[in-house]
């Protein structure tokens, strides 16, 4: 699967985000910086949920496995 960043022009550099992904924001002077910030966001968004999931999951009995998404 691939992910869609969107990268919008402002005055005062970008503002980006990734479609699929909320809360996967941030912005940059340059488009570059942007770019760079977006990763930063994407990992701190997924590193989060992943946190709220174990701490929703504590105590009870879970089987966890590698997922992959394919394109259908």
């Amino acid at each position: 699967m691939q992910l869609t960043a969107v990268y919008i022009k402002v005055p005062e550099g970008y503002i980006a985000f990734v479609e699929e992904l909320p809360g996967a924001n941030t912005q940059g002077a340059t488009l570059e910086e942007a770019r760079e910030n977006l990763q930063e966001a994407v990992t701190l968004v997924l590193e989060a949920n992943r946190e709220l999931a174990e701490k929703s999951l504590a105590g009870q009995q879970v089987t966890k496995e590698p997922f992959v998404l394919v394109d259908q």
